[in-house]
């Protein structure tokens, strides 16, 4: 049906590989290219499908990934690199006629910040190319979205509050460990939170705001209020809501890590020189730049590496309160995923698992015809049954509860 690239090899890359090579009758040819080629023929080799291509590539370079476009010629991208690199993805797919999706907004490298005006900023320019591009296709933002219009579709007439939850109550065994990438995943919890009230965007200081949640099959566990990229999209899509907060949920070591790397010096993203030692044992000195956080991502365990001692599992939903036929409702939508099952399968996590497979779902969407029109767009902007079906036939099946204790 359709040729997919997908630019990644990491964790959520590997997920998005093992899952397209499942549903050949979709994805016809497929490519994966990183800017390390072994790690992508290793994601072959662990597939068993040498019929997957492979290349090089780097996503910095605008002109490389028009290079490789034009030589593979894909129906769409399947962007699981770094956040730091939708533009030049996305500019490469406009200069060859490549439709786009990607996991996660565009963050700029040299500050920790993220916000979908830059991406969206693109919407006139696909639309006058005709190309599609799906942005924030992961669980959250992506399935979180997902959830977000069935739910305005089948069971409100309004929906005033929103709150997305986020647990991972797994355990991988190490004292500190980022389960994607650490660069990002640091950058984005040591940020001030942000939720919307009435209109109004509010700040918090990072993760002062918390209070136990109880997940399905976990029980209670401590959720911080964070800032989520999806509910600046949600809010704009859904105006009847009134109040949009995001929680995740983190253990006090983990916790108390991250306090002891902010207060070291170690999250810090600006670049500074030190003097480092000659490799040739003379005892000369040479000045070296390094950016702390990048040197922290360095020494960390790869999340990678993480999913063969996992135990535990994830449980990620929608909790919405709002009107139907004039009577209040409460609606709570979600998933929980299986460390060990998601290793089983893919040899990766389930963080990597719930991000990867609704990646190729939304891509499977594109290539159907059922997610394609012209622009740059949430996935809630898109008809949300086909996506939900194709969740519970690809490994993260969603349960409902009606009228329960939100607990928010």
């Amino acid at each position: 049906m359709g040729k997919v690239l997908i630019i990644g090899a990491g964790g959520v890359g590997t997920v998005v590989a093992h899952k397209v090579a499942q549903n050949p009758d979709v994805f016809t040819e497929v490519m994966i290219a990183s800017r390390t080629k072994s790690k992508c023929d290793a994601v072959v080799k662990a597939i068993g499908n040498p019929a997957i291509q492979t290349a090089q590539v780097d996503a910095d370079s605008v002109d490389e990934l028009v290079s490789l476009f034009n030589s593979f010629r894909p129906d769409i991208v399947i962007n699981v690199a770094l956040p730091y690199q939708d533009l030049t993805i996305m500019e490469a797919c406009l200069k060859t006629g490549v439709n786009y999706l990607d996991t996660a907004n565009y963050e700029p490298k040299d500050e920790a910040h993220f916000e979908y005006s830059w991406q969206w900023a693109y919407k006139q320019r696909f639309e006058e190319a005709g190309l599609t591009a799906i942005l924030g296709c992961g669980f959250d933002p992506g399935v979180s979205g997902v959830y977000t219009a069935y739910a305005a579709k089948h069971h409100f007439d309004e929906m005033h509050q929103l709150d997305i939850v986020d647990c991972n109550a797994g355990n991988h065994h190490k004292a500190f460990a980022t389960n994607f990438n650490p660069e990002i995943n640091i950058r984005e919890i040591t940020q001030k939170g942000l939720y919307y009230q009435d209109g109004e965007w509010i700040e918090t200081e990072p993760l002062s705001v918390h209070q136990p949640i109880t997940y399905p099959n976990i029980g209670p566990r401590e959720s911080y209020l964070m800032h989520h990229e999806e509910l600046e999209s949600l809010v704009k899509n859904y105006p009847t809501i009134k109040l949009a907060r995001f929680w995740m949920t983190f253990g006090q070591q983990y916790l108390t890590y991250l306090d002891v790397i902010q207060n070291i010096g170690m999250s810090r993203i600006d670049e500074l020189e030190y003097e480092a030692p000659l490799a040739d044992g003379s005892g000369k000195q040479v000045k070296v730049k390094i950016v702390p956080l990048q040197f922290l991502k360095a020494v960390l365990p790869n999340p990678q590496d993480l999913g063969e001692n996992y135990e535990g599992e994830t449980s990620i939903g929608c909790r919405i309160k709002g009107v139907k036929d004039g009577k209040e409702r409460t609606y709570y939508v979600y998933n929980n995923c299986s460390h060990q099952a998601a290793y089983k399968e893919t040899g990766m996590q389930g963080v990597s698992y719930t991000t990867g497979v609704p990646a190729m779902i939304g891509a499977m969407m594109f290539l159907k015809g059922i997610w394609k029109k012209p622009g740059v767009w949430n996935v809630e902007e898109f008809d949300p049954d086909p996506f939900m079906e194709q969740l519970n036939k690809q490994g993260l099946p969603w349960h409902e509860v009606f009228d329960g204790d939100l607990e928010l």
